[in-house]
């Protein structure tokens, strides 16, 4: 245990006293971490490295939804509306929070649309904008091959910005945030453990 607690705050780069000192809620809220942003910023890669690296569990979002809903995401909006996707995601995240004292999440890039859902997740976690330039964006989303956010390649780009436009003020209140425009998978790594270094 002593010599799993080292390794976490090596990876961290925190004092190893720092992971076992009681605190209240806050400490709690510490141990959860939020990855917000668009498609493309880096949540699920950069997520899943860092729940590796923290020995947490990485937790991604929709799939969460997926679960509650019983459901693919479209066919959640299809069949639903954007209304009861809502419902599942806030049962999804609560759900999260209640069985997962420590975690990396990755969260829905509309999120922080609700304001309800969005301040429990303020609350309850250490939320971390990964933002990156919209052709960055756009580049990542087209190399993993998928294009479900946008309605055609030609017009990606301008739904990003506008996307972007619209929701930087709602990412804007997470408590840290990382550009990954031009950064390797590893730099934007190392900034993010030093970023959540910082809050604790």
């Amino acid at each position: 245990s002593v010599l799993l607690l080292r390794k976490v705050a090596r990876a961290m780069g925190v004092p190893v006293e720092s992971l076992v000192r009681e605190t209240p809620d806050h400490d709690a809220a510490g141990r959860r971490v939020a990855l917000l942003g668009l498609r493309g910023a880096g949540k699920s890669s950069l997520g899943a490295k860092l729940a590796a690296a923290l020995g947490a569990a990485f937790v991604e979002l929709d799939s969460e939804v997926e679960q509650e809903a019983g459901a693919k995401l479209g066919e959640v909006f299809a069949m639903y509306g954007e209304e009861a996707y809502r419902r599942f995601e806030r049962r999804a995240l609560e759900r999260v929070l209640r069985t997962h004292e420590a975690a990396v999440i990755a969260v829905g890039g509309s999120l922080v649309t609700d304001p309800d859902t969005y301040r429990l997740l303020l609350d309850n976690c250490h939320t971390v904008w990964l933002k990156a330039k919209p052709e960055e964006h756009m580049n990542r989303v087209i190399a993993q091959g998928d294009l479900r956010p946008f309605k055609g390649r030609s017009a990606a780009l301008e739904e990003i910005r506008t996307l972007l436009a619209d929701r930087d003020r709602l990412y804007a209140r997470a408590h840290a945030r990382l550009d990954t425009t031009g950064k390797t998978a590893k730099e934007s790594l190392s900034e993010l453990k030093k970023a959540i270094a910082e809050r604790r």
